[in-house]
């Protein structure tokens, strides 16, 4: 079948039914004050559907269902192997309407819809069938006693889990959290962004068809903070599985205090540095990378290298690779198979990214390229990405993160001085280092106060490599057999022989 065109994937929009229901105990369901809010597209600027505003009463509603649902023990207390399958056929399921969900993720928040078919969909397929296939290899312990003694350490689901999402890659990143939630037993309330709710809200109709009970997965709509703050205060919630910013995930912890106690895991905001030395093995490759690590998703990825470090004696060399790659980032519209840099998720968030470019050029940061709004012919929310140099490690633009495609170059002289710029900042999410020294490499990585460390690459790993980071970006961590650590309780019983 020849590939769709952008034709094609306006006429399938035009005619797709959108739910926006929350989903609550195996059932779509109004807000329970029937209130609403209007998704609109950022790709076109038009209406999508009205989705349901839940707040804490449809807290209360959906933490009931699936409290229930884990007393009763419908899915808590299957044998592994059978919610293996389970899960399996939910994965079976979003890949057979993988082109319904990237056209939603696509509608919803703007992104390529070229990468939502070519990552986002088989990346959510390919976390909930590994981490399906791991939960039955997941053991115990045996402890080490006494004869007369024996000592097991074994794994219990923790119950009720909240998971709150962000925006950027809706599907894939609640997946990262519902799939070893779910098969570690427990039950789900799923809060995706309000920016971005559609195929979360979709796919809660392919988990029931899947075969997973009513209660156990439930999805709300909700507006703003009021649904994620009342998950975060429900005492019946037994843990919040979160990713988003560092200002909500300290906010989220302070609700888990308040109540009782409840478990926090937050993978929360990134600066990330982009290390390169004079001695990379490639330096058009790795201005190529530079380019996708800040102009991927538009910048709207937590992990976006947004510090380029780069050693002087090769700047300027560098500076000019950087140009020639960062001119094939253009704006298009999302919905051409070609484009690969599409529409920012809103307006605000367009206003709030030219509010950091503005803001560096008032401080003395160069901008060197791009920064335009806009997109001929079109409606919607679109920005070049822009490039700054004269950089230093004190600049708002340099500090904070602006979840945009705005790249601040900071040179350094010797490898000790990247590495001091780059754990100069309150996050700690991923670094990536471009060397031939294997030495150098090797001790840069240590040095380098972040969860996830790439060398001669941006960006790497799979769902054997667990993903999360340092300091204020946050604790516990996604994928890898350690995501199970957020959603098991570990119980020692001790027997007397």
């Amino acid at each position: 079948m020849p590939a769709k065109t952008l034709q094609d994937w306006k006429n399938t929009a035009a005619t797709l039914a959108i739910e926006g229901r929350c989903f609550i105990d195996g059932d779509y369901r109004a807000a329970m004050d029937g209130r609403t809010f209007d998704k609109i597209s950022p790709v076109e600027g038009r209406h999508l559907a009205a989705i349901a505003r839940a707040d804490a009463a449809d807290v209360e509603l959906a933490v009931a269902a699936a409290r229930r649902a884990f007393d009763s023990g419908s899915w808590s207390r299957l044998a592994p192997v059978q919610r293996k399958r389970t899960l399996l056929r939910f994965a079976e399921l979003i890949e057979a309407h993988a082109e319904e969900l990237a056209l939603l993720e696509t509608l919803d928040m703007g992104k390529p819809i070229a990468n939502a078919l070519a990552a986002d969909l088989p990346g959510t397929v390919n976390a909930m069938r590994w981490t399906a296939e791991a939960i039955d290899k997941v053991y115990g312990e045996v402890a080490a006693t006494a004869d007369d003694q024996l000592g097991l350490v074994t794994r219990e689901a923790v119950g009720v889990v909240g998971i709150i999402v962000p925006w950027n890659f809706p599907l894939l990143m609640a997946s990262w959290k519902f799939a070893p939630a779910l098969a570690a037993g427990n039950s789900v309330v799923l809060k995706p962004s309000e920016r971005s709710p559609l195929t979360a809200i979709r796919i809660a109709a392919l988990a029931s068809e899947a075969g997973i009970p009513d209660g156990v997965f439930n999805v709300l709509g909700g507006y703003g903070h009021e649904a994620g703050q009342a998950l975060a205060l429900h005492n019946d919630v037994d843990a919040i599985a979160f990713t988003g910013s560092t200002r909500i995930a300290k906010q989220l912890m302070i609700a888990a205090g308040q109540s009782n106690l409840k478990r926090v895991w937050t993978e929360a905001g990134g600066k990330s540095p982009n290390i390169v030395c004079a001695d990379a093995p490639d330096l058009l490759q790795a201005a190529g990378s530079a380019a996708a690590a800040i102009a991927y998703n538009q910048g709207q990825v937590c992990t976006a290298g947004s510090r380029l470090l780069v050693q002087r004696s090769i700047k300027e060399e560098f500076l000019e690779h950087l140009r020639s790659a960062l001119a094939g980032w253009a704006p298009g519209h999302p919905l051409d198979p070609v484009t690969r840099y599409g529409a920012m998720v809103d307006r605000q968030h367009v206003e709030q990214v030219r509010g950091f470019i503005q803001g560096a050029e008032e401080e003395g940061a160069r901008l060197i390229l791009g920064g335009e709004e806009g997109l001929a012919g079109e409606s919607g929310c679109y920005l070049a990405p822009a490039l700054f140099d004269g950089v230093h490690n004190g600049m708002r633009i340099a500090r904070e993160e602006i979840f945009g495609a705005v790249l601040s170059v900071i040179d350094f002289d010797t490898p000790e001085e990247a590495v001091a710029i780059a754990n100069d900042s309150p996050y700690g999410l991923a670094a990536a280092l471009w060397t031939s020294d294997l030495s150098r490499a090797h001790r840069m990585a240590r040095a380098l106060r972040a969860g996830s460390v790439w060398v001669n690459q941006y960006s790497g790993g799979d769902m054997t490599a667990p993903f999360g980071g340092y300091k204020q970006s946050g604790n516990g961590r996604d994928r890898s057999l350690h995501a199970f650590d957020k959603y098991t309780e570990l119980k020692a019983t001790w027997i007397r022989l």
